[in-house]
């Protein structure tokens, strides 16, 4: 029942990833960098302590007791995956919601699978599964062979993507994708999922923080909203300066003035995104505590995504007018990741 439970709150929480993009959809005459920021302030600096607030009450009180050496890892992991979640935006922008996610989901899921286990490599715990662990043991390795399939489903899904951009005129690929660009958008989605993955290591350095709330008498249902905290006030660093810097350049923090935009419409569609953005990792750990935070939950969540955004992509017509063969290219892609799911899935239960 407590499997089930976890697949259950893991599905919500990668439903709500997959779709968080879509109310930016909705925003009207801003650079990206402003309804980006704005979104952010919400899904890392507003909703996050709220949500702890409201299940942790106490979670200041345990942030402020723990050591500093655990709160400077678990901000450092914050501020990496920071920037592939600000690079993931950019994927998404240039290769759309079916291809950018698959890619850089793809990558973010395999390299979050082993990084816990390397982490236990480096600072070895009773009863966790290091990387050596993993090489030495058949589940192990079938986790690695799952995550070997999944590189291959993102080289297939990276395939389709080149299909697409010779198939169709520049003019038909930006009807769905107004800024589709598949060279730029790839090298970024690589580094997205590269550095989305240091999410799940931020999970790991903060773990204490999760204990200690319950150690305190809170529900474990809820313990990683105390990590969540930490983790994403790195996320807001790197956000907010490099977002700092663009409206500086491109002279966009005017967005926030100008009249002939609908201001608080665009506040409230970026709002709703980052809302809904922040949902994935509330229920990401709930259902974390259900299962723990190994190769299974993480390859969980990311599938869920990719299912979620694909699920988009084809409600937003991108890749409407490709042909069939292509279409079969991006849809064995899918298959073969999800492959790696089951893969994975299987591999940690051993």
């Amino acid at each position: 029942m407590q499997a089930i439970l976890g697949i259950i709150y893991h599905s919500i929480g990668g439903f709500a990833s997959g779709s968080f993009y879509m109310p930016f959809n909705k925003v009207k005459g801003w650079a990206w960098e402003s309804y980006w920021i704005v979104g952010g302030v919400f899904s890392w600096l507003i909703v996050p302590p709220l949500a702890a607030w409201l299940t942790v009450p106490g979670f200041m009180q345990i942030i402020a007791a723990s050591s500093s050496q655990i709160l400077f890892f678990t901000f450092l992991m914050g501020l990496l995956w920071g920037v592939g979640g600000l690079s993931y935006g950019l994927g998404v922008r240039y290769l759309g919601m079916s291809l950018g996610n698959s890619v850089v989901l793809g990558f973010c899921a395999a390299f979050g699978a082993i990084v816990p286990s390397i982490y236990y490599n480096i600072n070895p715990t009773v009863g966790k599964v290091s990387f050596t662990d993993m090489m030495a043991t058949p589940g192990g390795q079938l986790v690695l062979l799952g995550v070997f399939v999944c590189l291959v489903g993102i080289g297939i899904a990276g395939k389709a993507g080149m299909m697409k951009e010779g198939e169709l005129s520049e003019e038909e690929q930006k009807k769905s994708v107004p800024e589709f660009s598949l060279v730029k958008g790839l090298i970024i989605a690589v580094l997205s999922g590269i550095l989305s993955s240091f999410f799940n290591f931020g999970i790991e350095a903060g773990k204490p923080l999760a204990e200690a709330a319950v150690v305190a008498g809170f529900n474990p249902l809820f313990q990683n909203n105390v990590t969540f905290v930490v983790i994403l006030w790195g996320g807001l660093t790197t956000n907010l300066i490099w977002t700092t810097i663009l409206s500086l350049k491109n002279k966009s923090y005017k967005d926030f003035t100008n009249k002939a935009t609908p201001i608080s419409k665009n506040i409230m569609f970026a709002g709703l995104a980052g809302t809904i953005w922040f949902l994935q990792f509330f229920f990401y750990g709930m259902g974390e505590s259900k299962l723990g935070n190994g190769a299974s939950s993480w390859i969980l969540h990311m599938s869920t995504i990719i299912l979620t955004a694909n699920m988009w992509g084809i409600y937003r017509k991108e890749w409407k007018g490709v042909a069939p063969k292509t279409k079969w290219t991006i849809t064995a892609g899918i298959v073969v990741i999800l492959l790696s799911v089951v893969l994975v899935g299987i591999g940690n239960s051993m």
